[in-house]
């Protein structure tokens, strides 16, 4: 009888678009549209179509790696687990917990980041863990923190865009990061409604704009509050809204009063007459959202130019409202979920804050221990990854790929060669896992059950549809395996089932309550939204004017229904209330001089992923994205005498990247751009700069000074 199609998720990016998996006679699998599930409604990416590719035993890891003389050596499964406990206990006895450190990543399921959040605080003891959501949107993060109360990607269902009237999407290519969700912004055309785009390059997103802004790289801030002062000195600011619902409106207000017109033209490149149609757009229909992305959060300032944004929100009455508000769009697969449970340095389960004495007490008796015994926040990613070898001398690393991905990449290449022992678990051998003294080869997204968030604060299921090939193990078999030659016999589950039983409980009360949701509920509905308690069928402190009206399962008459629509009532701060942050514009950390005039920007392309680890083994998409690129203007070209497909040199002040140019109108002349998913000369994260935002710990990704030069074809390596 033929294979019948599994329902899942793609392994790729935080839309988690739905798809059905059939096993095909001769080994692959084949990828089938799931036109049931609401986010892609069936459609799906190149990358998404292409995903199996990986699980061939062509291109991925199929036996544990040890080093052996210089040279990474199969290996029997005990031996390199036995090494993995042997050097993390070695470096616990000599130098102390903390100098165990664990880095995860934003594509581990829910139950694989919960279980690595509890190994490194139970079993190893260390604050040192964090993980490269941090590099995704912590900014954000922090920004909704502080004005909402609480963090959740979206506040709606992607399906409210489309019924909105107006939507500033800023700093986000989504054409090309996450394509299946464009049509939810045709649809918002279609529907009348108007889309602004916001980003120094013209992108195929910004194709499809009503009106696009582009301002100088590093300037998301000042233009925010540039709109904010026009809001002011035209009337349009919703008193009885903010008087209402809000406090803290007279500080911002005088913030951003500091911001006219004509400055904000100065600092951004923006012309006035756009600032002024921006916000005639934005404030007449009777809603409207803000949409945020990479470019205006991975700044120095990121936390501050999400406040400003969310003000602007604030001050015409557009959060917490129908078809309004503020919105981040999540990037990693679960780039929600993974900070919410347990993997980033200062929080615990449930979205928990770890200095919190509770919530350490709360978490600490789900996981039988005292909570005094739990270490207290560590550092954040990039301070983690820099500590490597000096403070930190092993490390267990899950599910990233810092040498490709991190800010100043040729000095974190350099840390983690300085540890005295590294661990990785991964699919693939990426160039990270190169540098490990023992590799450990991990299921897939396919040969695995587990849960995901994605941007919309939907809990999903991802079904396990294919076995993996013999000698692979899962990211929980080796966290159980470790605890145990470490000493800690219980605890460490390898049902995922079972894990996320525990994560219920562990979530419980908590900001990110999960208590309600079951892998049976997952399975009968299309994910449940976040917050969702089981105590009673009413809303949780940030209710949805739409939970009544929700299907709850026939088994589970009293289920909490979920909640896809947060603030339509309260905020989620203890009186109610939205927070207005009183920020003002300041600049990014490396400004152009003389002798680097020009600022890079860094993105991703539509055929590649993340650091492209897994990506770039797919052959569909090497022959559409072969490799990197500078994106720069035809009058920067003339300069320096560049044509189409030369090669040349982006110099900063911490490295030098080489890639052909792409010379194009819709870049601003001041600005080059380059992806930032390939490893080598065109390392684009060799140049970037990591100066960090002083609440989120945002690096700067998005801009820093650089000079261009040309390169001799002979010379470009």
């Amino acid at each position: 009888m033929p294979n019948s199609p599994t329902p899942t998720h793609c392994p790729y990016c935080a839309l988690q678009c739905g798809m059905n998996l059939t096993p095909a006679p001769d080994g692959t699998v084949e990828v089938g549209e799931r036109a049931d599930f609401p986010v892609n409604r069936g459609a799906l990416c190149g990358k998404g179509r292409t995903a199996p590719a990986v699980l061939s035993s062509r291109v991925r890891l199929t036996s544990p790696l040890v080093r052996s003389g210089g040279t990474l050596v199969p290996a029997a499964w005990d031996e390199a687990l036995d090494r993995i406990a042997g050097g993390l206990a070695r470096t616990r006895s000599e130098h102390g917990p903390d100098a165990c450190g664990v880095f995860g990543g934003g594509g581990l399921t829910n139950e694989k980041a919960y279980t690595l959040g509890k190994f490194a605080r139970v079993v190893l003891g260390t604050s040192q863990i964090d993980y490269n959501g941090r590099f995704c949107m912590s900014s954000a993060a922090a920004g909704g923190m502080k004005a909402f109360g609480l963090d959740r990607g979206l506040p709606f269902p992607l399906e409210d865009i489309p019924k909105s009237g107006c939507v500033i999407l800023v700093g986000s290519n989504l054409a090309e990061t996450m394509p299946p969700a464009l049509r939810f912004f045709t649809e918002l055309r279609e529907n009348g409604g108007t889309l602004i785009v916001i980003d120094p390059r013209r992108t195929r997103t910004a194709e499809q704009a009503d009106l696009h802004l582009m301002p100088r790289p590093g300037t998301d801030l000042a233009l925010a509050l540039g709109l904010l002062h026009l809001v002011v000195a035209e009337g349009r600011v919703d008193e009885e809204y903010v008087r209402e619902r809000t406090v803290g409106w007279e500080d911002a207000r005088a913030a951003a009063m500091a911001h006219w017109p004509e400055y904000v033209e100065r600092i951004t490149g923006v012309p006035v007459p756009q600032l002024r149609e921006t916000v005639r757009l934005f404030c007449e229909p009777e809603s409207a959202m803000v949409l945020t992305a990479r470019g205006p959060e991975q700044q120095s300032k990121g936390t501050d130019t999400v406040s400003a944004w969310i003000n602007l929100c604030l001050a015409t009455g557009r959060a917490g409202r129908p078809y309004s508000g503020y919105g981040c769009l999540t990037g990693q697969g679960n780039g929600q979920g993974g900070r919410e449970h347990g993997q980033k340095a200062d929080q615990l389960p449930g979205y928990r804050k770890l200095d919190d004495p509770a919530a350490r007490a709360h978490v600490a008796e789900v996981w039988g221990v005292e909570p005094d015994t739990l270490p207290g926040p560590g550092r954040s990613a990039y301070e983690l990854l820099d500590a490597l070898g000096t403070d930190i001398r092993s490390l267990l690393l899950m599910g990233s790929n810092p040498v490709v991905s991190a800010p100043h990449a040729a000095h974190i290449e350099e840390r983690i060669k300085s540890l005295d022992f590294l661990a990785v678990c991964d699919v693939v051998l990426s160039e990270t896992a190169a540098l490990a003294d023992v590799v450990l080869p991990v299921t897939q997204w396919a040969e695995e059950t587990g849960t995901t968030t994605n941007l919309e604060g939907r809990v999903l299921l991802r079904r396990k549809a294919i076995s993996p090939p013999d000698g692979i193990r899962s990211d929980l078999e080796v966290l159980h395996e470790l605890a145990d030659r470490l000493g800690v016999e219980k605890g460490f589950p390898t049902d995922p089932e079972e894990v996320f039983e525990e994560l219920r409980r562990a979530s419980a009360g908590g900001p990110a309550d999960y208590s309600g949701i079951t892998y049976r509920r997952l399975a009968e509905e299309d994910g449940v939204f976040w917050p969702c308690p089981t105590e009673d069928t009413t809303p949780g402190p940030c209710p949805s004017e739409d939970t009544a009206a929700r299907p709850r399962p026939a088994e589970d008459t009293a289920a909490h229904p979920g909640t896809p629509r947060l603030f339509l009532d309260r905020f989620a701060h203890p009186d109610g209330r939205a927070r207005f942050v009183p920020v003002s514009h300041r600049a990014v950390a490396e400004e152009p001089d003389a002798e680097y005039p020009v600022l890079l920007t860094t993105g991703r392309v539509v055929a590649q992923y993340q650091s492209g680890a897994q990506t770039r083994r797919v052959d569909e998409l090497n022959a559409a994205a072969p490799g990197p690129f500078v994106e720069l203007h035809p009058r920067l070209a003339e300069r320096l005498g560049a044509a189409e497909g030369d090669p040349v040199a982006v110099v900063s002040r911490r490295g030098r990247a080489v890639a052909p140019a792409r010379i194009t109108l819709g870049i601003r002349p001041d600005t080059v751009f380059m992806p930032f998913h390939w490893y080598g000369e065109g390392r684009a994260n060799t140049l970037t700069n990591p100066a960090l935002d002083p609440t989120s710990r945002m690096p700067e990704f998005k801009a820093c000074a650089v000079r261009v030069e040309a390169v001799e074809r002979q010379d470009a390596g």
